[in-house]
C-alpha cells in the first residue's frame, strides 16, 4: 500500500470518530452520569419543596380551623350566658322593687309577701332553665351532691341522715353546679363506765 493510500485510510478513520457501543441508546450516550445525578437531585429538591408547601398549607388551614373553633366556643358560651341573664333580669328587677318598698314600709307582712313573690319568680325561672335544687334534709348523705361540714350526735335521726341544710345545692340537668352544705346525724357515743381506782397496797 502506498503512502498516499495509508494517509487516506487514516484520515477516513479519524473522520468516523470513536467506535460506539451498539447497546447504548442515543439518549444515554448524550447524557453523562454526572448530569443524570444532577437531574435526579433537582427532581428530589422539587418534590421536597412541593411537600413542604403542602405541609405549610395544611398547617395554616389547621391553625385557622383551631381559631374558628375557639371563636365558635366562645360565642356559644356568650350566648348561653346571655340566655340565662335575660331570664334572671326580671328577678333582679323585682328584688330592687322589694328593696325600695321595704325602706319605707311599716307592714312587715307586706315586705315578707313581696320577698316570697320574688323567690317564687326565681323558682319558676330556675325551672325553665332546668336548674334543680338538691334534696337534702331528711335524705341519706350522698357525697355526690352533699358536702358535710359538720356531724351532730343525735338519737332523733338515723346515722348518716342530713338533718340540716346550711347552703342549698343545685343541679343543671344532670350536672352538679354546687353541692349542698349540710349537717349530718351521727350515732351518739356510748357512755363509758368509770373504772374502779387501783387499791393502794
Amino acid at each position: 500500500m502506498s503512502d498516499s493510500q495509508t494517509e487516506a485510510t487514516d484520515g477516513q478513520a479519524a473522520d468516523e470518530g470513536p467506535d460506539l457501543d451498539p447497546t447504548q441508546t442515543v439518549e444515554d450516550a448524550a447524557i453523562s452520569p454526572v448530569t443524570l445525578l444532577e437531574m435526579e437531585r433537582d427532581k428530589a429538591i422539587e418534590e421536597r419543596d412541593q411537600r413542604h408547601d403542602r405541609l405549610l398549607r395544611v398547617s395554616a388551614d389547621f391553625d385557622n380551623y383551631r381559631k374558628r373553633s375557639r371563636k365558635d366556643v366562645e360565642q356559644a358560651e356568650l350566648r348561653g350566658r346571655e340566655t340565662i341573664l335575660r331570664e334572671l333580669l326580671p328577678v333582679f328587677d323585682n328584688l330592687e322593687r322589694a328593696s325600695t318598698a321595704a325602706e319605707g314600709a311599716e307592714d312587715i307582712d307586706a315586705v315578707r309577701e313581696g320577698v316570697q313573690m320574688v323567690l317564687k319568680l326565681f323558682s319558676d325561672t330556675a325551672a325553665r332553665l332546668e336548674l334543680v335544687r338538691v334534696d337534702s334534709v331528711g335524705q341519706r348523705f350522698d357525697p355526690n351532691v352533699h358536702d358535710a361540714f359538720q356531724q351532730i350526735e343525735t338519737d332523733e335521726a338515723e346515722p348518716g341522715t342530713v338533718i340540716q341544710e346550711y347552703q342549698p345545692g343545685y343541679q343543671l340537668g344532670e350536672r352538679l353546679l354546687r353541692p349542698a352544705m349540710v349537717v349530718v346525724a351521727r350515732k351518739p357515743a356510748q357512755p363509758t363506765e368509770d373504772l374502779p381506782a387501783d387499791e393502794e397496797e
